[in-house]
């Protein structure tokens, strides 16, 4: 039990440490403030449990089965990341020769709004909901309950990633005197809405 523990963390390691649209969010959110980057981490750990819980009731599988359900959901998620890449696009042109920006106007924004949006970008990805069906089942013990063991594999998986992607939030925040300068993060909003541009497209052109 305890290797197969430590195999499902070193897993959960793995997958958080892999760059995505998540990681790119909640850095440019935790630019905002920490608190921002931590509601932001929250809404995308709430969107992980969501996913397991719908893979441990096998729900999921309907979603990998179903070609048309499948597309949608990856239309709407593409949607939603090129949405959010044109935003900060935008917030770089606003931010361009001032010396304040689209960043520090966010930084007013409420908790809800920055844990929405952490929430929104997992729960529109399709591959976040396949991947939780095909990942939490390889780590339920030989003979163990199905169902409550992968609840409790998820609730593990999103806690786990709270903790982890804080370190990120607690980074960004001991780096913010160097990276809230004007041109750093209008820099810095370039290069996050352009990847979320791509991630965007790369999606919608996926079959």
């Amino acid at each position: 039990m305890l290797s197969t523990l430590l195999a499902f963390l070193g897993a959960c390691t793995l997958i958080a440490a892999s760059p995505g649209p998540s990681t790119v969010l909640i850095i440019r959110q935790s630019l905002q403030s920490r608190r921002s980057g931590f509601l932001t981490v929250l809404g995308n750990e709430t969107g992980v449990f969501v996913w397991g819980v719908v893979a441990a009731f096998g729900l999921t599988a309907l979603l990998a089965a179903s070609e048309m359900a499948y597309d949608v959901m990856r239309v709407v998620g593409a949607v939603v990341l090129v949405v959010f890449g044109v935003q900060m696009l935008w917030q770089a042109r606003r931010a361009k020769g001032a010396a304040d920006d689209g960043l520090g106007e966010g930084g007013g924004k409420s908790g809800w709004a920055s844990y929405r949006t952490g929430l929104l970008i997992n729960l529109a990805n399709p591959k976040a909901a396949i991947f939780a069906m095909s990942f939490l089942p390889q780590f339920v013990p030989k003979g163990a309950p199905h169902l409550p063991t992968m609840v409790g594999l998820a609730a593990l998986w999103a806690v786990y990633e709270i903790g982890y992607y804080s370190l990120y939030v607690w980074f960004v925040g001991r780096m913010k005197t160097v990276l809230s300068r004007a041109g750093v993060r209008r820099r810095l909003e370039q290069v996050s809405g352009g990847v979320l541009l791509l991630l965007g497209a790369r999606l919608a052109l996926e079959s």
